[in-house]
């Protein structure tokens, strides 16, 4: 008991942050990996409805109808539901088994690179879907432009409309958030 007591005394020492916060690193990594798992159970739904849909699709008597492209569309967006799954994943794995070894800063900036990968291949795994769904629904020539235009809205949703708030918080002193994640002195 004597050890958690040094810890939270080390915590509670720690100098207030910049805009005035009492939140020392590991304070300020612990709220982090928290927000972190919050925005990561958003996702891993989108991904787990998207990976039974394609599970069962195979085993619906149309399947066998499907051409060669279709069939390949099918295999790539299947697997790439796989990966998008395990890098959504990863950073609550890498947490459990990182715990209480004191490395939460950087299991945080981990667990910030495998989500931003495991978003980037959720756009396109979706994409994938559509591209699937509408070939089979009402062919190439409309399939083709709107999985286009869905991996682009998407991944426009995702990484470019942060992009001026980023530009806004280099400009500004920090409010609270700290340096963005990779930084070793930040969250």
């Amino acid at each position: 008991m004597q050890g958690a007591k040094t810890d939270t005394a080390a915590r509670n020492d720690a100098a207030q942050t910049d805009d005035g916060r009492p939140e020392g690193p590991l304070e300020r990594a612990d709220r982090n990996m928290s927000e972190l798992l919050q925005e990561l159970r958003v996702a891993q739904t989108g991904v787990q409805i998207l990976f039974a849909f394609l599970l069962t699709l195979v085993f619906q008597p149309r399947f066998a109808e499907i051409n060669e492209v279709q069939r390949w569309t099918y295999v790539v967006t299947l697997l790439l539901s796989v990966l998008t799954a395990g890098l959504l994943v990863a950073p609550a794995a890498v947490h459990r088994v990182t715990f209480h070894r004191g490395v939460k800063i950087e299991t945080v900036q981990l667990g910030h690179r495998l989500f931003t990968a495991g978003l980037a291949t959720l756009a396109i795994t979706l994409s994938g879907g559509v591209l699937l769904v509408l070939d089979v629904a009402v062919g190439h020539w409309l399939a083709i432009p709107v999985a286009v235009v869905v991996a682009i809205l998407l991944l426009g949703l995702w990484f470019l409309l942060p992009l001026p708030l980023l530009r806004k918080a280099r400009a500004k002193p920090d409010e609270g958030e700290g340096p963005p994640p990779g930084n070793r002195d930040a969250d």
